[in-house]
Protein backbone atom coordinates (compact mmCIF):
# COMPACT_ATOMS: atom_id res chain seq x y z
CA UNK A 1 0.00 0.00 0.00
CA UNK A 2 0.94 3.57 -0.37
CA UNK A 3 0.99 6.12 1.71
CA UNK A 4 -2.32 7.00 3.16
CA UNK A 5 -3.89 9.82 1.54
CA UNK A 6 -7.68 9.75 1.96
CA UNK A 7 -10.62 8.60 3.97
CA UNK A 8 -13.85 8.21 2.01
CA UNK A 9 -16.69 7.87 4.10
CA UNK A 10 -19.76 6.00 3.84
CA UNK A 11 -22.75 7.92 5.69
CA UNK A 12 -25.78 6.37 6.38
CA UNK A 13 -24.96 4.64 9.39
CA UNK A 14 -21.49 5.07 9.25
CA UNK A 15 -21.46 8.71 10.14
CA UNK A 16 -24.39 8.65 12.31
CA UNK A 17 -27.33 6.10 12.83
CA UNK A 18 -29.62 7.49 10.31
CA UNK A 19 -31.54 4.52 8.80
CA UNK A 20 -33.54 3.35 11.72
CA UNK A 21 -34.93 6.59 13.48
CA UNK A 22 -34.60 9.57 10.39
CA UNK A 23 -34.66 8.11 7.15
CA UNK A 24 -37.23 5.47 7.99
CA UNK A 25 -39.44 7.75 9.68
CA UNK A 26 -39.26 10.44 7.21
CA UNK A 27 -40.57 7.49 4.24
CA UNK A 28 -43.72 6.65 6.88
CA UNK A 29 -44.23 10.74 6.75
CA UNK A 30 -44.35 10.73 3.54
CA UNK A 31 -46.63 7.71 3.09
CA UNK A 32 -48.94 9.45 5.68
CA UNK A 33 -49.37 12.67 4.11
CA UNK A 34 -49.87 10.84 1.01
CA UNK A 35 -52.49 9.07 2.36
CA UNK A 36 -51.02 5.96 1.39
CA UNK A 37 -51.37 2.30 3.69
CA UNK A 38 -47.37 1.74 3.64
CA UNK A 39 -45.64 1.73 6.24
CA UNK A 40 -42.20 0.66 7.15
CA UNK A 41 -41.64 -1.11 10.54
CA UNK A 42 -37.94 -1.32 12.02
CA UNK A 43 -37.58 -5.08 10.89
CA UNK A 44 -39.43 -4.56 7.47
CA UNK A 45 -37.36 -1.19 6.64
CA UNK A 46 -34.18 -3.62 7.63
CA UNK A 47 -34.59 -5.82 4.73
CA UNK A 48 -35.19 -2.99 2.31
CA UNK A 49 -31.84 -1.88 3.30
CA UNK A 50 -30.81 -4.80 1.25
CA UNK A 51 -31.55 -2.45 -2.15
CA UNK A 52 -29.68 1.01 -2.16
CA UNK A 53 -31.02 4.02 -2.76
CA UNK A 54 -34.64 5.36 -1.70
CA UNK A 55 -35.97 5.40 -4.76
CA UNK A 56 -34.94 1.82 -5.86
CA UNK A 57 -36.39 0.53 -2.63
CA UNK A 58 -39.94 1.97 -2.80
CA UNK A 59 -40.17 0.15 -5.92
CA UNK A 60 -38.76 -3.28 -4.10
CA UNK A 61 -41.20 -2.97 -1.33
CA UNK A 62 -44.07 -2.49 -4.07
CA UNK A 63 -42.79 -5.25 -6.41
CA UNK A 64 -42.20 -7.50 -3.43
CA UNK A 65 -44.46 -7.01 -0.34
CA UNK A 66 -47.20 -5.29 -2.14
CA UNK A 67 -48.43 -6.58 -5.24
CA UNK A 68 -51.84 -6.00 -4.19
CA UNK A 69 -51.02 -2.16 -4.93
CA UNK A 70 -52.53 -0.93 -8.25
CA UNK A 71 -49.74 0.38 -9.75
CA UNK A 72 -50.75 3.62 -12.08
CA UNK A 73 -48.72 3.78 -15.14
CA UNK A 74 -46.96 7.09 -14.17
CA UNK A 75 -45.46 5.09 -11.40
CA UNK A 76 -42.10 6.27 -11.95
CA UNK A 77 -43.05 9.87 -11.58
CA UNK A 78 -44.41 9.04 -8.51
CA UNK A 79 -41.94 7.82 -6.81
CA UNK A 80 -39.96 10.50 -8.11
CA UNK A 81 -42.56 12.52 -6.17
CA UNK A 82 -42.79 10.62 -2.38
CA UNK A 83 -39.01 10.82 -2.51
CA UNK A 84 -38.58 14.73 -2.76
CA UNK A 85 -40.79 15.03 -0.22
CA UNK A 86 -38.93 12.31 1.74
CA UNK A 87 -35.85 13.82 1.49
CA UNK A 88 -37.56 17.27 2.98
CA UNK A 89 -39.13 15.28 5.86
CA UNK A 90 -35.55 14.09 6.88
CA UNK A 91 -33.97 17.34 6.46
CA UNK A 92 -36.44 19.13 8.34
CA UNK A 93 -36.07 16.31 10.86
CA UNK A 94 -32.08 16.99 10.97
CA UNK A 95 -32.58 20.44 11.05
CA UNK A 96 -34.67 20.38 14.02
CA UNK A 97 -33.17 17.34 16.16
CA UNK A 98 -29.95 16.77 14.71
CA UNK A 99 -28.47 12.89 14.97
CA UNK A 100 -25.01 12.17 17.33
CA UNK A 101 -22.35 11.36 15.21
CA UNK A 102 -21.30 7.80 16.39
CA UNK A 103 -18.39 7.37 18.64
CA UNK A 104 -15.12 8.58 17.01
CA UNK A 105 -16.30 10.17 14.11
CA UNK A 106 -16.14 13.70 14.74
CA UNK A 107 -12.28 12.74 16.60
CA UNK A 108 -11.03 10.82 13.53
CA UNK A 109 -12.18 13.81 11.21
CA UNK A 110 -10.82 16.45 13.03
CA UNK A 111 -7.49 14.66 13.53
CA UNK A 112 -7.28 13.48 9.67
CA UNK A 113 -7.47 17.37 8.83
CA UNK A 114 -4.93 18.19 11.40
CA UNK A 115 -2.38 15.63 10.04
CA UNK A 116 -2.74 16.40 6.05
CA UNK A 117 -5.64 13.18 5.27
CA UNK A 118 -7.78 13.96 2.72
CA UNK A 119 -11.48 13.31 3.36
CA UNK A 120 -13.92 12.37 0.87
CA UNK A 121 -18.05 10.97 1.09
CA UNK A 122 -19.08 8.38 -1.09
CA UNK A 123 -22.33 7.46 -0.69
CA UNK A 124 -26.27 6.23 -2.17
CA UNK A 125 -28.16 9.10 -0.30
CA UNK A 126 -28.84 12.06 -1.80
CA UNK A 127 -26.81 15.37 -1.57
CA UNK A 128 -28.98 17.38 0.24
CA UNK A 129 -29.41 14.24 3.11
CA UNK A 130 -25.08 14.53 3.71
CA UNK A 131 -25.09 18.24 3.51
CA UNK A 132 -27.66 18.08 6.35
CA UNK A 133 -26.26 15.69 8.38
CA UNK A 134 -23.00 17.55 7.88
CA UNK A 135 -24.10 20.86 8.66
CA UNK A 136 -26.25 20.11 11.48
CA UNK A 137 -24.38 17.14 12.94
CA UNK A 138 -21.03 17.80 12.81
CA UNK A 139 -19.95 21.56 12.16
CA UNK A 140 -21.88 24.37 10.34
CA UNK A 141 -18.77 24.62 7.52
CA UNK A 142 -18.45 20.58 7.48
CA UNK A 143 -19.04 20.45 3.77
CA UNK A 144 -15.91 22.58 3.43
CA UNK A 145 -13.85 19.33 5.53
CA UNK A 146 -14.67 16.95 2.33
CA UNK A 147 -12.93 17.61 -1.52
CA UNK A 148 -15.58 15.63 -2.93
CA UNK A 149 -19.17 14.72 -1.79
CA UNK A 150 -19.94 11.44 -4.00
CA UNK A 151 -23.72 11.23 -3.56
CA UNK A 152 -27.10 9.69 -5.23
CA UNK A 153 -27.51 9.88 -8.73
CA UNK A 154 -24.45 11.03 -9.56
CA UNK A 155 -22.93 7.52 -11.17
CA UNK A 156 -25.03 5.48 -13.07
CA UNK A 157 -24.83 2.37 -11.02
CA UNK A 158 -25.62 2.68 -7.33
CA UNK A 159 -23.63 0.21 -4.38
CA UNK A 160 -23.11 -2.34 -4.74
CA UNK A 161 -21.37 -1.07 -7.86
CA UNK A 162 -18.06 0.25 -7.63
CA UNK A 163 -19.13 3.37 -9.83
CA UNK A 164 -19.42 6.28 -6.53
CA UNK A 165 -16.07 5.16 -5.06
CA UNK A 166 -14.22 5.25 -8.71
CA UNK A 167 -15.94 8.61 -9.32
CA UNK A 168 -14.75 9.76 -5.78
CA UNK A 169 -11.19 9.04 -6.71
CA UNK A 170 -11.25 10.50 -10.25
CA UNK A 171 -13.01 13.78 -8.73
CA UNK A 172 -9.41 13.63 -5.87
CA UNK A 173 -7.16 12.43 -8.35
CA UNK A 174 -6.30 9.33 -6.10
CA UNK A 175 -5.76 5.58 -6.79
CA UNK A 176 -7.23 2.55 -4.55
CA UNK A 177 -4.13 2.05 -2.40
CA UNK A 178 -3.86 6.03 -1.55
CA UNK A 179 -7.32 5.44 0.20
CA UNK A 180 -9.45 3.73 3.08
CA UNK A 181 -12.54 3.56 3.19
CA UNK A 182 -14.86 4.08 6.18
CA UNK A 183 -18.31 2.00 5.92
CA UNK A 184 -21.02 -0.26 7.79
CA UNK A 185 -22.84 -2.41 5.52
CA UNK A 186 -22.26 -5.29 2.78
CA UNK A 187 -23.42 -3.74 0.12
CA UNK A 188 -20.99 -0.73 0.93
CA UNK A 189 -18.08 -3.33 1.21
CA UNK A 190 -19.03 -4.67 -1.66
CA UNK A 191 -18.63 -1.06 -3.52
CA UNK A 192 -15.06 0.14 -2.29
CA UNK A 193 -13.67 -3.41 -2.44
CA UNK A 194 -14.86 -3.65 -6.08
CA UNK A 195 -13.25 -0.08 -6.71
CA UNK A 196 -9.88 -1.79 -4.98
CA UNK A 197 -9.91 0.33 -1.91
CA UNK A 198 -8.74 -1.11 1.40
CA UNK A 199 -11.89 -0.87 3.91
CA UNK A 200 -13.16 -0.59 7.63
CA UNK A 201 -16.42 -1.50 8.59
CA UNK A 202 -18.49 -0.41 11.65
CA UNK A 203 -21.14 -2.18 12.19
CA UNK A 204 -24.35 0.17 12.48
CA UNK A 205 -27.95 -0.94 14.38
CA UNK A 206 -28.81 -3.20 10.73
CA UNK A 207 -25.53 -4.71 9.70
CA UNK A 208 -24.23 -6.46 12.32
CA UNK A 209 -24.72 -9.65 11.38
CA UNK A 210 -23.56 -8.87 7.51
CA UNK A 211 -20.70 -10.36 5.63
CA UNK A 212 -17.96 -8.59 5.51
CA UNK A 213 -15.22 -10.79 3.74
CA UNK A 214 -12.12 -8.92 2.93
CA UNK A 215 -12.50 -6.20 6.16
CA UNK A 216 -9.34 -4.92 7.07
CA UNK A 217 -11.28 -4.75 10.45
CA UNK A 218 -15.11 -5.07 11.58
CA UNK A 219 -15.80 -3.23 14.24
CA UNK A 220 -18.73 -2.03 16.56
CA UNK A 221 -17.38 1.76 16.10
CA UNK A 222 -14.36 3.53 15.58
CA UNK A 223 -13.99 3.99 19.76
CA UNK A 224 -12.65 6.82 21.70
CA UNK A 225 -9.80 6.87 24.37
CA UNK A 226 -12.56 6.77 26.75
CA UNK A 227 -15.13 4.49 25.03
CA UNK A 228 -12.75 1.19 23.37
CA UNK A 229 -14.18 -0.21 20.31
CA UNK A 230 -15.82 -3.85 20.64
CA UNK A 231 -13.32 -5.86 17.83
CA UNK A 232 -15.85 -8.17 16.06
CA UNK A 233 -13.34 -9.39 13.30
CA UNK A 234 -9.40 -8.94 12.68
CA UNK A 235 -6.23 -7.81 14.73
CA UNK A 236 -6.15 -4.70 16.41
CA UNK A 237 -2.97 -5.47 18.45
CA UNK A 238 -3.42 -3.05 21.52
CA UNK A 239 -5.41 -0.35 19.52
CA UNK A 240 -8.88 0.06 20.96
CA UNK A 241 -9.95 3.35 18.99
CA UNK A 242 -9.21 4.13 15.33
CA UNK A 243 -6.87 7.23 14.30
CA UNK A 244 -4.74 7.45 12.04
CA UNK A 245 -1.72 5.80 13.47
CA UNK A 246 -4.07 2.59 13.65
CA UNK A 247 -4.93 3.28 9.94
CA UNK A 248 -1.54 2.98 9.20
CA UNK A 249 -0.22 0.52 10.95
CA UNK A 250 0.93 -2.61 9.51
CA UNK A 251 -1.50 -4.68 11.94
CA UNK A 252 -4.40 -2.86 10.58
CA UNK A 253 -3.92 -2.35 6.68
CA UNK A 254 -1.35 -6.26 6.08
Amino acid sequence: MKELRALLFDVDGTLAETERDAHRVAFNATFAEYKLDWNWSVELYGELLAVTGGKERMQFYLDKYRPDYQQPDDLQDFIIELHKNKTKHYNNMLTENPLILRPGVRRLLEEARVRGIRLGIATTTTPENVISLLEHSLAPDAVSWFEVIAAGSMVAAKKPAPDIYNYAMQQMNLQANQCIAIEDSHNGILSSQAAGITTLITVSNYTRNEDFSGAMVVLDNLGEPNQPFTVLDGDVGDSTYVDIDFLTSSNSIG
